[in-house]
């Protein structure tokens, strides 16, 4: 049996080229009653629609926009932030009529699915710089999110502000030992504290900047933050935030409050305490960071700052879509004052 195409399938129907395209890819252009015909008849000949990459040959443009993931997409679409962010870019380019393709950062090969998209959002600071560059080379447009990449425009929040915020709260509030538990601070796949050293690096990641507004809060406040008081968490599950949470509660003296860089990190930290018999705030004070719907129903609920990824995603999506690709954009973001502190 032959294969079926796009012209011999119109020529089956007795349309146009043009009016089967439509049934695939501009539903608007056509009654409903036709589009269900075109569209009912070609799953019966086994006809699955356009071929994407040739239509994007063909016509210059694919109505694709991809999000470039710093992290494997098993990894990004399990993270509730990640997941959050996706959802709002996901809305916007669905009320456009386009489509959204998510590519790993952390795939070291070339991909021919980095040739389809019209435009892309960098989301995270790259790890493969080797795709990056192939990207830019495209000269499609593009934006990063969550980072700051010379060249494009941004959307991000000030980290160092809200983290300086929430870590002030706490410790006025807590006058206790303070620890923190951190998330990517060095390289190293291994939970452990920091040393001296590393404290003060000049580094521009997200939690590096969270790490300044902690040490912002404590300078203020006179309180004691030393560098083994800081733990580096590699990735952010809740398995790893458990063996920071234990080694940092196993301590004599026991930290009185944690700050942690994710709630995810916070709701582990939670979960260690109260296995060690430990109540929380009376025992222990735990905040976190990104306000994830987790955190509200937490018991007792989590104190954090809510970032809005969702809302991030539609701002990277609307600017990319507008062609406002060289803006920097920093969004607001609350604390959420809880139980937990």
């Amino acid at each position: 049996m032959a294969k079926i195409t796009l012209k011999s399938l119109a020529k089956h129907l007795g349309v146009s080229v043009a009016t089967v395209s439509n049934a695939f890819n501009r539903p608007d252009q056509l009654s409903a009653d036709l589009r269900r015909h075109i569209l009912a008849e070609s799953e019966k000949l086994g006809f699955a629609g356009p071929n994407a990459q040739a239509r994007s040959l063909r016509t210059g443009r694919s109505d694709m926009i991809a999000i470039l993931l710093s992290d494997t997409l098993e990894y990004s679409v399990s993270d509730p932030v990640a997941n959050q962010l996706i959802k709002g870019i996901a809305e916007v380019l669905q009320a456009h009529g386009k489509d959204m393709l998510l590519l790993s950062g952390a795939k070291a090969v070339h991909s021919t699915a980095e040739a389809l998209p019209d435009g892309f959002i960098i989301y995270g600071s790259p790890m493969n710089h080797e795709q990056l560059d192939r990207v830019r080379q495209s000269g499609k447009p593009m934006l990063s999110v969550d980072c700051n990449l010379s060249g494009m425009g941004s959307v991000n929040i000030d980290n160092t502000r809200y983290a300086y915020d929430i870590a002030l709260y706490a410790m006025q509030k807590q006058p206790g030992k303070v620890a923190v538990l951190g998330l990517r601070l060095i390289d190293s796949d291994r939970v452990c504290r920091m040393q001296p050293a590393e404290l003060y690096d000049q580094d521009e990641a997200i939690s590096r900047r969270r790490l300044d507004g902690y040490l912002a809060a404590a300078a203020e406040l006179k309180r004691d933050l030393p560098a083994d008081q800081v733990w580096h968490i590699p990735v952010n599950t809740h398995h790893y935030a458990e063996i920071a949470a234990r080694e940092a509660l196993m301590q004599h003296p026991r930290p009185e409050l944690l700050l942690c860089m994710s709630d995810r990190i916070a709701l582990g930290a939670m979960s260690v305490a109260r296995q060690l018999g430990l109540r929380i705030p009376e025992d222990i004070c735990i905040v976190g960071f990104d306000g994830i719907e987790e955190a509200e129903r937490a018991y007792p609920a989590l104190t954090t700052v809510a970032q809005h990824s969702d809302e991030k995603g539609r701002t990277a999506a609307r600017l990319l879509l507008n062609g406002d690709c060289q803006q920097n954009v920093l969004l607001e973001c609350e604390l959420r004052l809880r139980a937990s502190c």
